[in-house]
């Protein structure tokens, strides 16, 4: 599972006709078929969520299998490996944003199955260009850049691809850091829908320089305020 300090892994006593039995509580999420990323993306991280994944899929490739994100993102290439294991499996992978996904993790989330892509009210969806540097002779340095835009290209056609965009307009829209209210997301296409209620999610208007709700929002468009 992922590795976390022992003594802040809380532990489970489930109960059956065969006796009790201790789990760790992402053993026992794995049982419900929940799989939680929580940490930065890197290889140890993806080949752990590959196989429960894999794990899941073979138990049974009918029943939706449901994954929370929230990572600051990490290597793409670890990514990579999550993402075309998705791709791959017959079982529908529900995503679902909690804290902040970025960068790769927001790549992920955007790769959950049609209409089953979600985010908590206060998440923060974040994106901006791959990052990196290369150090060495200059040829190396060539070739490493290369690699970075080929990386960079490649996860921008995938979010593409899931939100409906030209990967040149994704491009564009996440030239710098970009961060998004679970409102701004669904409205981009990065996820489907929010769950739980998004009144008082704060925007911050920045033509305005002042801070309003969703809720206020709204109440100024039907003319309450």
């Amino acid at each position: 599972m992922i590795p976390i300090p022992t003594n802040m892994v809380p532990m489970v006593i489930d109960s059956s006709s065969r006796g009790e039995r201790a789990y760790d509580i992402y053993s026992l999420l794995l049982k419900e078929r929940i799989i939680f990323l929580g940490t930065p993306i890197n290889d140890q991280i993806a080949n752990l969520i590959v196989a429960q994944l894999l794990y899941l899929n073979s138990e049974d490739p009918n029943q939706p299998i449901n994954m929370y994100i929230n990572s600051p993102g990490g290597s793409i290439y670890a990514g990579l490996a999550i993402y075309d294991a998705m791709q791959m499996l017959k079982a529908p992978i529900s995503t679902m944003a909690v804290g902040v996904t970025a960068s790769m993790g927001t790549a992920i989330l955007t790769a959950g199955a049609s209409g089953k892509r979600y985010a908590l009210p206060h998440a923060t969806i974040h994106m901006h260009p791959a990052g990196g540097g290369a150090q060495g002779y200059t040829e190396d340095v060539r070739i490493a850049y290369r690699e970075q835009e080929r990386l960079q290209t490649q996860l921008f056609h995938l979010v593409g691809k899931h939100t409906g965009h030209d990967w040149r307009e994704i491009e564009e829209f996440f030239r710098r850091d970009r961060f998004m209210n679970a409102v701004e997301a669904k409205e981009y296409g990065l996820v489907d829908d929010v769950l739980g209620d998004t009144d008082d999610i704060v925007i911050l208007d920045s033509d305005e320089l002042k801070v309003r709700t969703i809720q206020e929002t709204n109440s100024s468009k039907n003319g309450k305020g």
